[in-house]
């Protein structure tokens, strides 16, 4: 794949770096207005370094743009007359609507948002992906290079407001449910580093019985809870004090704010 990344700050790095060690690319183009910042990319074969976003354009296939969103209107403007039949357009720029990148560049291209998280610097990113009418004929583009960094699902644009709450801010979520086991180890006997360590691995673990089996949460959850065991208890106690409720009602709380924040915007 002949591949372009406009502007290569901490989201393009990582997305750079998984397609670079997956050998996801024939060609791969970063462009970023100091290169100072992007020098740890020299030498790799098949990668430049540069400045023009519009060279970008010419010599490559498929543009992921991670560029700051009050810059991304003016971008697109710049290369629209650059733009022809093979490119698809990957908009990774949160609340840059389909219909926007369409009035800047036409309804005539390819075009696709994808909405990754931080987890994407390890591989492990939830990336949800969306399209244009066009853009559903290239959208297996955009999941072979997103599930080489996690794992992607294709969604309608409707929802990716609620998506960057379930899983951009969920990173967050999930960190704090992290800390909070690191916490409760300490306080039964386990130093800082080893609590982390078991918080973490656990929480992985978790997450892996689902992806691995597919099985409902309380189908494992129902296999480690005995009879007046201490796991019920622990459970119980979690529950009256609110644990399920407060992490939906904090989730609902973002995506509210997250619409709001559209609204004025608009």
């Amino acid at each position: 794949m002949k591949i372009a990344i406009i502007g290569t700050g901490n989201l393009g790095k990582s997305i750079a770096k998984g397609l670079i060690t997956t050998n996801a690319i024939t060609t791969l183009y970063l462009t970023k207005r100091n290169l100072s910042d992007i020098q740890e990319f020299e030498g790799y074969n098949n990668v430049s370094l540069t400045s023009d976003n519009i060279e970008a354009v010419k010599q490559s296939d498929i543009l992921i743009f991670a560029v700051q969103p009050a810059h991304f209107e003016n971008i697109l403007k710049d290369i629209k007359p650059y733009l022809n039949e093979n490119h698809v357009l990957i908009s990774t720029i949160t609340g840059f609507t389909i219909p926007k990148i369409e009035a800047e560049v036409g309804a005539e291209n390819f075009i696709i948002r994808a909405m990754p998280n931080t987890a994407i610097a390890v591989g492990k990113s939830m990336t949800c992906l969306c399209c244009n009418e066009l853009g559903k004929k290239r959208i297996k583009v955009a999941e072979a290079i997103f599930n080489r960094l996690g794992h992607t699902l294709a969604i309608p644009e409707s929802q990716m407001q609620a998506a960057t709450v379930v899983c951009a801010s969920g990173i967050a979520f999930w960190m704090r449910l992290i800390r909070a086991t690191t916490q409760a180890a300490i306080q039964l006997g386990f130093d800082a580093k080893e609590a982390q360590e078991l918080a973490m691995h656990t929480s992985e673990g978790a997450a892996n019985l689902l992806i691995t089996t597919g099985n409902h949460p309380e189908e494992e959850i129902d296999k480690v809870t005995t009879p007046m065991g201490c796991t019920i208890e622990g459970l119980n106690e979690m529950e009256h004090k609110g644990l399920s409720s407060s992490l939906i009602q904090g989730m609902v709380a973002s995506f509210k704010k997250i619409n709001n924040i559209k609204e004025e915007q608009i």
